[in-house]
């Protein structure tokens, strides 16, 4: 799929597909948007505007020479937009290119940051060049990546209410702090990825240079967010700990009462043990009341070593 924007007298109108490309010569062209072309529309594209796009491989290098660099006609940026799945998040690399204040973007995937860009559009937002698409797109990606961190922080709440207050413990809980360390990595990682690309466009002697305060406003919202994602990793590694110190407190638990169970029955098994020894002379076991006395020894022996125990509070 391919999108055209370009500008007419008051606002940005939209060309679809590659049928009728001759029609765009005498229009300015801002943005030009590839969602998974075939080759057929992306060699097109590439003839008309004389540009040559980048490969899937070149697009997911993670190098930072392959994530930006320019010459003096164009700038390159590739970079990775988190998304959300049915049950998770994966990454999909985004390539822009900017030449001559137009902007070529080329993706493989549906991604809500392109479908807020498209309505801001619809909305006559005040567009000047691909330039500034390029950095409202950006803005808008840290925006979403925010509130992502927020909802991450909002769950990881949630979970140190069940662990903390109400010492929920089990291998569920403990899957899910894993799984929430994982994301908040991801998180972080996707944050570090554009402040990088934002960083190399301020050191760019070819990009506009009144765009300069927009990018340092970026790298600070970018700053703050990695800062929230620390917090939160922190977070997630003092709950997982927490858990960790619970259960191990509970398998103490158990451990001791077996082992004062143990321990209150040593006495009575001491004296069974020497009452039931083979030999001649016993004189207790010619008594009359022999079996009662042994029988209340030990009681009395069990007693007396629960209540020692409670004197020295270990029960």
């Amino acid at each position: 799929m391919v999108n055209i924007f370009y500008k007419s007298t008051e606002k940005v109108l939209l060309h679809q597909g590659i049928q009728g490309l001759d029609d765009l010569l005498n229009e300015e062209v801002i943005w030009v948007d590839l969602i998974a072309p075939s080759p057929i529309e992306r060699d097109s594209i590439e003839k008309f505007f004389n540009i040559t796009l980048q490969t899937q491989q070149e697009i997911e290098e993670i190098e930072i020479s392959s994530r930006y660099f320019e010459t003096q006609d164009v700038i390159i940026a590739n970079t990775q937009f988190l998304i959300l799945g049915e049950n998770d998040f994966r990454k999909e690399s985004v390539s822009f290119i900017i030449k001559e204040k137009m902007l070529f973007s080329y993706r493989y995937a549906e991604m809500r940051t392109f479908n807020d860009m498209y309505r801001r559009l619809d909305y006559h937002y005040r567009i000047i060049d691909g330039v500034q698409i390029f950095l409202t797109l950006l803005e808008i990606r840290i925006d979403l990546d925010a509130d992502m961190i927020e909802n991450v922080v909002k769950d990881i709440s949630a979970i140190s209410t069940l662990v903390i207050r109400e010492k929920h413990m089990d291998e569920e809980m403990l899957v899910k702090i894993s799984n929430y360390q994982e994301l908040t990595m991801m998180l972080r990682e996707n944050v570090i990825d554009k402040q990088r690309v934002i960083s190399s466009i301020m050191k760019s002697e070819y990009f506009p240079p009144e765009h300069q305060n927009k990018l340092r406003i970026m790298v600070k919202d970018t700053s703050s967010i990695l800062d929230y994602t620390s917090f939160s990793f922190q977070r997630l590694d003092f709950l997982q700990n927490s858990f960790v110190g619970f259960v191990n407190i509970e398998q103490n638990k158990i451990i001791k009462i077996f082992t004062v169970a143990t321990v209150v029955f040593m006495p009575p098994t001491l004296i069974a043990s020497i009452y039931g020894m083979n030999f001649k002379f016993l004189p207790e076991t010619q008594w009359t009341y022999g079996y009662p006395f042994a029988i209340v020894l030990m009681i009395i022996a069990s007693l007396g070593t629960v209540y020692f125990f409670k004197k020295k509070k270990w029960l």
